[in-house]
């Protein structure tokens, strides 16, 4: 039996604990190919055959060893022509997808072709439908914590507002999380937007009182008044989403025009995808690899993994990308009560 592995979309801490559960776990009649840079190695007939020896000790490393990309095999006939291709070329019985809602998105598509396929949910923004979390968004979460935590002294030193931009699209799990462990004055979301009114008048009466502040914001809030989202427009990936990023930038020119405040802002971007995966992570993404396995040796493909309380289950691939999971409301709210 011969099964193909990939990490799709953006890097993110525990790709390689997935990777590392899926081979360790899988019997010796079991053949492990790792396709290079997400679907894009099955459109270009890139991979690798992994072993053992291969995934020893890598989930304790950022990044994944099998690369990424945002390749949609699904952009173009011609693109899936030769992924379907690569898919017999390569003899392979089942594919694991690890990855967001855009790679999750193309599993689903290959599972309603007919095709064997397993989803795994990665990302920092921890947006996918029906799972408790996945895995990367704690380790995005503590990045984005310990930045801010850091930024607290230099603005009350100074006597400055500090814009603190990350990521998270359309979901404002990780500026939520991360905003309330490190005590952000004003968390900014895009699920519930504000006024630039009724910002000024949280920064002022911050101000009159404290003397400095912290403010964290989501790259996907867009105030009121914009039409838009701020980012490039002109820079579109391969499933249609544009670059986003500026808000922060934004923000702080608008809040000095109009308090005089000294206001500056920084982009965190992409620190929160790096670096060393927390225990949390580790666990997590060692534990949906081995149950990924789990499923492809029981015959029980078109499924996700999930994570339900501190149980591993599965449900299908469509629950996984049917909607977004967005911050609720009653959630944020509990936040509100510390913006003074």
């Amino acid at each position: 039996m011969r099964i193909g592995i990939l990490t799709g979309g953006g890097d993110c801490p525990g790709l390689n604990a997935v990777i590392r559960g899926i081979v360790k776990s899988a019997p010796e009649s079991v053949e492990i190919i790792g396709l290079m840079h997400g679907w894009k190695g099955l459109v270009v007939g890139e991979s690798m055959k992994l072993t053992d020896n291969d995934v020893e000790g890598i989930h304790i490393l950022g990044g994944t060893i099998l690369g990424t990309s945002r390749t949609n095999p699904f952009k173009s006939e011609d693109m899936r022509v030769k992924m379907e291709e690569n898919i017999k070329k390569l003899g392979l019985d089942a594919i694991i997808g690890i990855g967001g809602d855009d790679t999750l998105s193309v599993a689903a598509k290959l599972s309603s072709m007919g095709y064997k396929a397993i989803g795994v949910p990665k990302t920092i923004d921890n947006d996918v439908a029906n799972t408790d979390y996945t895995f990367g968004y704690q380790t995005a979460v503590n990045v984005g914590a310990d930045a801010i935590d850091r930024l607290h002294s230099t603005a009350k030193s100074h006597g400055r507002i500090i814009i603190v931009e990350l990521m998270g699209r359309e979901a404002g799990w990780v500026t939520l999380e991360a905003g309330m462990a490190a005590g952000a004055h004003l968390i900014l979301i895009p699920e519930y937007p504000m006024t630039l009114d009724e910002i000024i008048a949280y920064v002022k009466k911050r101000m009159d009182r404290y003397g400095y502040m912290i403010v964290a914001v989501a790259e996907g809030f867009k105030p009121t008044e914009l039409e838009n989202v701020v980012g490039d427009e002109s820079k579109i990936d391969a499933f249609g989403h544009i670059k986003l990023g500026g808000i922060a930038h934004y923000m702080a020119n608008i809040i000095s025009e109009r308090t005089g405040y000294d206001t500056r802002s920084v982009v965190l971007g992409h620190l929160l995808r790096g670096g060393t995966p927390t225990a949390f992570d580790r666990i997590l993404g060692t534990r949906y690899g081995v149950h990924a396995m789990e499923l492809v040796m029981k015959g029980d493909f078109g499924r996700m993994v999930a994570l339900k309380g501190n149980d591993i289950v599965s449900i299908p691939l469509e629950y996984g990308i049917a909607t977004k999971k967005l911050v609720p409301f009653e959630y944020y709210k509990l936040s509100q009560i510390f913006f003074d």
